[in-house]
């Protein structure tokens, strides 16, 4: 048995790393959500291909060590990187006795957005997603607050979807506590896939702004800044 906890990355077939690219090679199954597999056929067709839908990650996993027990190697997928809110985690939880694990990281949204932006993680940044599926929502408030309370820069993932219509604007309304309606912040959606865009805002303007489940947020630092036209959080070297 030999599965690939496989990190992506944003989509396309040139954000993959050369260690996820070669562990699909060598894997005769490929295991995802749907969208996932999907985007993945369009690169490697010639594999087969198990999915699930969303919110399907236990079937998943136990598909995939499914696949694996028949014999060959199978690749688990995880968009961005297989750790940050991937299935690595679940499927090291859910691995039998003697399971041939690697653990093949991607490069996660908050990379490829933030290079779309400009260079916003040039200092210390926090990553929280405002998803409470899984997490409650006072605890994300309570991590948004320390978060800003500390002056990180803040990507936000799944910042909104149909049923959490409001929840970026939520968030919005903690922040603004601790940091100013100017403060610069960014938006990166569909990051290397069709329909790629980027906008640099106010903080006083996320509070309205549309988002989607295929967008990843920036909020800026008291140091962030606009330079040229790009969201750069500067690292304090000229200043050395």
């Amino acid at each position: 048995m030999k599965l690939y906890i496989v990190g992506f990355g944003p989509g396309s077939a040139e954000g993959m790393t050369f260690a996820a690219r070669a562990a699909i090679e060598r894997s005769g199954v490929i295991v995802g959500y749907t969208a996932y597999t999907d985007l993945m056929r369009k690169i490697f067709p010639e594999k087969e291909y198990l999915s699930t839908p969303m919110r399907g990650e236990i079937e998943r996993v136990r598909l995939a060590f499914g696949a694996a027990e028949k014999g060959g190697a199978v690749s688990l997928l995880s968009s961005g990187d297989s750790e940050v809110y991937g299935l690595a985690g679940l499927a090291l939880e859910l691995a039998p006795e003697g399971a041939d694990i690697e653990i093949v990281p991607g490069v996660t949204a908050a990379l490829s957005g933030g290079a779309l932006l400009g260079a916003p993680l040039g200092h210390d940044f926090a990553v929280i997603s405002l998803s409470d599926l899984l997490t409650p929502w006072d605890k994300i408030e309570k991590r948004l607050k320390c978060a800003a309370e500390g002056d990180f820069v803040i990507a936000l993932y799944n910042p909104s979807s149909k049923k959490r219509a409001d929840y970026l604007s939520r968030a919005c309304d903690i922040l603004l506590r601790f940091r100013a309606p100017s403060t610069v912040c960014g938006l990166a959606k569909n990051v290397g896939r069709a329909g790629e865009e980027a906008r640099i805002l106010t903080l006083a303007e996320l509070k309205y702004a549309a988002a989607d489940m295929f967008t990843t947020v920036f909020v800026g630092s008291r140091e962030t800044k606009i330079i040229s036209g790009k969201m750069v959080t500067p690292r304090g070297y000229k200043n050395a």
